[in-house]
């Protein structure tokens, strides 16, 4: 067991083991580390590595089969041991010393209560103080941590906000009684790079001001080495590398942290297949050329002059631009920039003001409801969050099997071997058709979400945010797996990200979207490595930098 030296630290963990009733092994392992007032300490690796184990752990929010054993002290005057507190002793302790930041906002926020009344709720819970007072320091926060007009923003309901302004409500809500330790898991993943830097300037500003000691955990590790003082590098379960943040990340000794870095998108990729990290653990990637892709000078999608209005605010403004067959054009902007909004229209899901989008000789803004039936099996979409867009209540098979019946693509007597044929094709077992989507991991599940998209057999692929909540070795897994597919079936990508590494990788050619307005296009190339608008240098001048 590795040894943390006795300083005043705020945190002092020592050879934690978590395991779980009927488990012969532990899920963490053997794990130290120690953070003082005003350090943040990033802890990095794959998903199922224990990194949000930890931190539930920390926060004694671990399931009843779960067990600990080792030392996790809090120290803000008198030293307590958080593994032997009993729930009240916890729930005291909860949202008063240690609170905590958590990755989608949206589903830790009450939907059907206000923003304002769930902040004052927060302040209620540990200080003696008249629900007035409580409101007037709820809308102290609101504006504390940066949000426009707080006292009327304290009537919204979470859906009434985009992304960000409630991840800052979040924060505002784990600070509001200035707890000594912080936990934030992966606060910055679903928001794009521009919403990200505040967000990070915010909570260090706060961080600073109080002299808060910060837990974050990410899989980014530029970002971890932007604000960390402190790596702590995890693989299932067990520590890789700790120590100074500069050091681990410059300097890795693990082979393990070396693949993480290896495996992240960057300019250096373009023209390759990704490695993953366990291809570089085991010794199974050299640099690998991906095959020539051909792009035919033929457009498959024309956009000509494309505005979406919702009364007088208008989300799309005269959109023109082209898609050609076995292309991928990527699309970049901030969270409200009008992405998603064009994307649906393209789908049909939402209506269209004005303009046209042709494919294959007829505009789809002008379709009747009955003739989207076929125009589906053409245009399908990849959505960001695979598991809100599968039926938790059937099967893989299933959900495989229905729009081949829906759209009569095959018998039903060969349903079957289409099934199988599907989850060949993204690489997952054929028995995975017999279980659910919650027996798998994010990874296997959006690579589910594409064989749906495929089970079609379509043309234009539309991917919206389809890699931003995964970890960097998954997301080189499912890019290489939309390249190989495009290769293989000849598809043409409408690519949506705000990971910029992620598009310049992926993309032939990149618009740049700007409060509804299309600002710039090019190749990806010249887009993001040489920008000429103001505000796509804004946008590549937010990318944490790499570490290497």
């Amino acid at each position: 067991m590795a040894s943390v030296p006795e300083t005043n630290n705020i945190l002092t963990v020592e050879g934690l083991h978590i395991t779980f009733d009927g488990q012969p092994f532990s899920t963490v392992s053997d794990l130290s580390f120690a953070l003082g007032k005003g350090e943040t300490l990033a802890i990095v690796g794959e998903s199922g590595s224990g990194k949000s184990l930890t931190a539930l752990a920390l926060m004694g929010l671990l399931p009843r089969q779960a067990r600990t054993t080792g030392k996790i002290q809090l120290n803000t005057g008198t030293p307590t041991e958080l593994a032997t507190l009993t729930p009240q002793q916890a729930s005291g302790i909860r949202g008063n010393a240690i609170s905590m930041v958590f990755q989608e906002p949206m589903s830790a926020l009450n939907p059907v209560m206000k923003v304002g009344r769930q902040l004052q709720e927060a302040i209620l819970a540990h200080n003696h103080l008249s629900k007035q007072e409580a409101r007037q320091q709820a809308i102290s926060w609101l504006d504390k941590v940066q949000l426009p007009n707080p006292a009327a923003l304290y009537e919204r309901y979470p859906h009434q906000l985009s992304g960000g302004q409630k991840q800052r409500v979040m924060i505002a809500m784990a600070m509001c009684n200035h707890p000594a330790l912080l936990i934030a898991d992966e606060p910055t993943t679903a928001l794009d790079v521009t919403v990200q830097q505040e967000i990070i300037r915010l909570m260090t500003y706060l961080q600073q001001e109080f002299n808060t000691a910060m837990v974050f955990i990410t899989h980014d590790l530029a970002l971890a080495a932007t604000i960390a003082d402190k790596v702590l590098v995890m693989y299932k379960g067990e520590t890789k590398e700790y120590g100074d943040a500069q050091q681990v990340l410059r300097n890795p000794h693990d082979p393990y942290t070396k693949a993480l870095l290896a495996c992240k998108p960057s300019a250096e990729h373009k023209g390759q297949v990704l490695p993953t990290v366990q291809d570089i653990l085991l010794g199974n990637y050299t640099t690998v050329a991906e095959t020539p892709k051909i792009i035919e000078v033929d457009t498959l999608l024309s956009v000509s002059n494309l505005n979406v209005w919702f009364g007088d605010f208008k989300a799309v403004k005269d959109v023109s631009f082209e898609i050609k067959m076995g292309e991928t054009l990527g699309l970049v902007g901030e969270s409200g920039c009008g992405k998603s909004t064009l994307s649906k229209a393209i789908m049909g899901i939402l209506p269209v003001t004005s303009g046209a989008i042709i494919y294959s000789g007829k505009d789809l803004a002008r379709l009747a409801p009955r003739e989207w039936k076929d125009m589906r099996t053409n245009i399908q979409m990849v959505f960001q969050d695979p598991y809100s867009c599968l039926n938790p209540r059937m099967t893989i098979g299933d959900i495989l099997k229905e729009p081949l019946t829906v759209h009569q693509i095959v018998p039903t007597d060969r349903q079957m071997a289409e099934v199988r044929r599907l989850l060949d094709m993204v690489q997952l077992p054929a028995d995975a058709m017999y279980k659910y989507p919650h027996q798998f991991s994010g990874g296997q599940r959006q690579r589910i979400g594409i064989a749906r998209a495929l089970s079609v057999r379509p043309q234009l692929l539309i991917c919206d945010e389809s890699v931003s909540a995964l970890d960097v070795s998954v997301q080189a897994q499912i890019l290489n797996l939309l390249k190989q597919l495009q290769h293989e079936l000849g598809l043409t990508y409408l690519f949506i990200s705000h990971d910029l590494n992620v598009v310049h990788y992926i993309s032939d050619r990149v618009m740049v979207m700007q409060a509804g307005v299309l600002v710039e296009t090019g190749t990806a190339e010249d887009v993001l490595k040489h920008p000429v608008h103001e505000y796509t240098r804004r946008l590549v001048d937010a990318i944490p930098k790499a570490v290497l």
